[in-house]
């Protein structure tokens, strides 16, 4: 046996974005192992349960081997194997007819079913902007946080991962780190162990919540009025950095004024806890010292998320959090990646050449794929007539499904789908493009959770006829007549130069990874990236941020909230991530099969037990599942765990048959976790 150890970086949605050491048997290209890094810091050679059986997803017996056709009707699966360069041929010949009439009637639709930069948007981008293709707007996740963030603190921007460890109080703030953050729970159970106090804030009582010293269950949508609330208290008892605030915050008058109109019982009453935890709770949090706040984007997916964000951003400054190394607050610390990201050459939008064409809504694919041609002015423009589907399981993930698979399942849209399974989004497909996994070509990465860059190696070739999205759409492009020397570009190439010279990239290739130049305790005497260098709560443009609820709430829709009395939450299952790995069988084995968690109350007054299959349902749809009755729910709110495939749910749906295309009030985002249901028996 001839071994061979390569470099690779995880390549899911996930802030820990993990550096891994694959170990190949390179004569029989068989994947002998997958491990951590134990020289990289954020990972300490530990890998999630997931991505430890990545090698499942790059051998499983059903993954796309082979270019395939759609010969059934859409949404039944039936497609036949076709040669590679018949199916670009054809491919290329159909985009073609369509961009002669409208190039803007084709919609590049992706998300981060890799978060690379290579198999990302890197040639997939370049391709589109030649084309002249609308341009995709990539909402889905994490926008209302991410502008929350640049508009408070002029990018996003956050502690280093590893200084949690230091801290003496860990607010958890709509994060279930077991699951989703890993890495960041080791670190601050090292924290525990030092003796600091953890707090979870949650609707759900999850695992991480369960392991904290305290869990406040706070309703949906709400985060804003409890930041407010904090912000009162620690106003009212003098808990506060005065220097700081005065040096370091742009409108800090007028937000204290906000704030106290926000007592401890209006703010009870908003986020149905107690009066006495929100004391508590300011209390622990402007007399200790360093604080940290591990925020995370589950708060920011409702109506009010991105004012709620902004809120929970400025609680670090009020008490000067800001001045230690294991103080301050941690969303995403992408933004400190972004001056050393050749993202220009990368994309290369110089291709537009002056066009400017209209932009998309990924979260409002559902309606967007419904709509006929506007011309009007300010109109919507051309009907959708190709849909090219990357990196993304939209018929899954979109919110308001129905109305999504209705817009797939039309006989005049042409899609074609680069996937490693025949995903819900796959089944619509008229082609269907085997794409390579994460352990089959190059790539390069930053980070979200953590200020290190990374490298990806190939450890093993490719499994089938399977190809990089950047090599196929290299070859969509050689087909469709862009002669521009940037579609030569090999895989390698874009990988190498990823990042610009203020990134070693000798160590990158040798050690698999390289640390940021980020200072220890970056906003400990201001330097906020915002015009004025302070994090602000109101400038000239910038309104102060207040409590926006939730569109569906008793309060905001008494009676659309007297016919569905329970708000529902959508969290990931703990052993999916988003809609990746659903397929792979011991990890559903795991969660065994799609359920909603409701309170022991709320299931007694419907007659539930538990276990019991129920529908969950409103005005825009219904799905079956089991009943857990678990005091993981809080009364009044259900948590129907995702996101399961459509055609491995009970019948053939899953939870976004329920949730709703209306948009955050920052970055345009989908309010997934803003939503009202009903629970009956089936």
């Amino acid at each position: 046996m001839s071994l061979r150890t390569v470099h690779a970086a995880c390549p899911h949605d996930c802030p820990d974005t993990c550096a891994i050491r694959v170990t190949v048997d390179t004569a029989g290209q068989r994947i002998v192992r997958i491990q951590g890094d134990s020289d990289h810091p954020p990972t300490h050679g530990a890998l999630c349960t997931k991505v430890s059986r990545y090698a499942e997803r790059v051998d499983h017996p059903e993954r796309v081997l082979t270019p395939l056709k759609r010969v059934g009707p859409k949404g039944a699966g039936q497609f036949q194997p076709v040669p590679w360069d018949e199916a670009l041929d054809d491919i290329a010949r159909r985009l073609a007819a369509i961009a002669a009439r409208d190039p803007q009637a084709i919609l590049p639709y992706s998300y981060a079913g890799t978060m690379g930069l290579v198999q990302g948007e890197s040639m997939a981008a370049r391709f589109f902007h030649r084309l002249g293709a609308s341009r995709l707007d990539r909402t889905i996740c994490a926008s209302a946080g991410g502008q929350a963030l640049e508009m408070t603190y002029g990018g996003k921007l956050g502690m280093h991962l590893e200084h949690f460890a230091e801290s003496r109080l860990v607010l958890i703030w709509g994060s279930h780190s077991i699951a989703s953050n890993l890495h960041f729970w080791t670190f601050a159970q090292a924290a525990k162990r030092a003796g600091a106090k953890l707090i979870a804030i949650d609707p759900r009582r999850t695992e991480t919540a369960e392991k904290c010293h305290q869990h406040i269950a706070l309703l949906p949508g709400t985060d804003g009025a409890l930041a407010l609330g904090l912000m009162h208290e620690l106003i009212v008892n003098d808990w506060l950095d005065h220097d700081y605030l005065a040096r370091h915050v742009q409108g800090w008058p007028e937000l204290r004024e906000e704030a106290l109109a926000w007592s401890p019982e209006r703010t009870a009453a908003e986020c149905g806890i107690t009066a006495d935890e929100v004391r508590a709770l300011a209390r622990d949090y402007g007399t200790t010292a360093p604080a940290a706040i591990r925020l995370n984007y589950g708060m920011q997916r409702v109506h009010g998320g991105g004012n709620a964000v902004r809120l929970v951003a400025l609680l670090p400054c009020l008490v000067g959090a800001w001045r230690h190394r294991a103080g301050g607050l941690l969303l995403s610390a992408s933004g400190w990646a972004k001056p050393v990201k050749n993202s220009a050459w990368l994309e290369r939008p110089d291709l537009l050449a002056g066009r400017q064409p209209r932009v998309v809504n990924m979260s409002t694919i559902g309606d967007d794929l419904l709509r006929e041609t506007d011309a009007s002015p300010g109109g919507f423009g051309p009907k959708i007539e190709a849909v090219v589907v990357y990196n993304s399981n939209p018929v899954a993930v979109a919110p308001e499904s129905a109305k999504v698979v209705a817009g797939f399942r039309r006989d005049d849209l042409f899609t074609v789908v680069l996937e490693h399974f025949l995903t819900d989004t796959a089944d619509h497909a008229d082609y269907v493009l085997p794409a390579t996994t994460q352990l089959e070509h190059w790539d390069a990465h930053a980070s979200y959770g953590h200020t290190w860059v990374l490298i990806n190696e190939p450890a093993i070739a490719p499994r089938g006829q399977a190809r990089s999205n950047a090599e196929i759409f290299r070859q969509l492009a050689a087909r469709m007549g862009f002669d521009e020397p940037c579609f030569a570009d090999t895989d390698e190439h874009l990988a190498a130069n990823a990042f610009t010279d203020a990134v070693d990239r000798d160590a990158l290739r040798r050690d698999g990874f390289v640390k940021l130049a980020v200072p220890e305790a970056p906003f400990a005497d201001g330097g906020f990236a915002t015009p004025s260098g302070q994090a602000v709560a109101t400038a000239p443009g910038v309104p102060l941020p207040t409590h926006v609820r939730n569109h569906e709430c008793a309060l905001s829709a008494p009676e659309l909230a007297a016919r569905y009395p329970l708000a529902m939450i959508s969290p990931p299952a703990r052993h999916f991530l988003n809609s990746t790995f659903v397929n792979v069988k011991s990890l559903r084995d795991i969660e065994g099969e799609p359920l909603v968690e409701i309170h022991a109350s709320d299931a007694a007054a419907r007659g539930l037990v538990d276990g019991q299959p129920v529908r969950v349902f409103n005005d825009r749809g219904s799905y079956e599942c089991v009943a857990r009755v678990s005091p993981r729910a809080r009364p009044g709110v259900v948590n129907g765990l995702g996101v399961w495939w459509r055609k491995l749910g009970r019948n053939g749906t899953n939870v976004n048959q329920l949730t709703h295309q209306r948009l955050t009030d920052l970055g345009a985002a989908p309010s997934f976790y803003d939503c009202l249901v009903e629970v009956a028996p089936l």
